[in-house]
């Protein structure tokens, strides 16, 4: 390898940096957990996913099942954050 030559995931590592990309990139893999943590049901009914200021905005089409989830808030703000080392989200608000 030339001096110059840098292994493609240390440059991607250099690039998040850089740019100051992480914050977004943890939301984005944050919000494609969704559906493997509530499963198949409620993610029929999200019709829509956002995060601001640690919060996750979440539509729903049925407000029977956005009830039912309303219930499990704490357990699925532990679950979306798990893997990360540190906290994406704080709160969800359910709409």
């Amino acid at each position: 390898m030339n001096h110059n030559e840098k292994p493609l995931k240390e440059v991607l590592r250099e690039f998040v940096e850089v740019y100051r990309l992480k914050g977004k990139l943890n939301q984005y893999r944050l919000i494609d957990r969704w559906e493997p943590v509530v499963g198949k049901v409620i993610a029929k009914h999200t019709k829509g996913l956002s995060i601001n200021r640690k919060t996750l905005y979440v539509e729903m089409d049925s407000s029977i099942v956005r009830n039912e989830v309303y219930l499990l808030k704490s357990m699925i703000i532990e679950e979306l954050n798990k893997g990360f080392g540190e906290k994406i989200i704080d709160h969800i608000v359910f709409k």
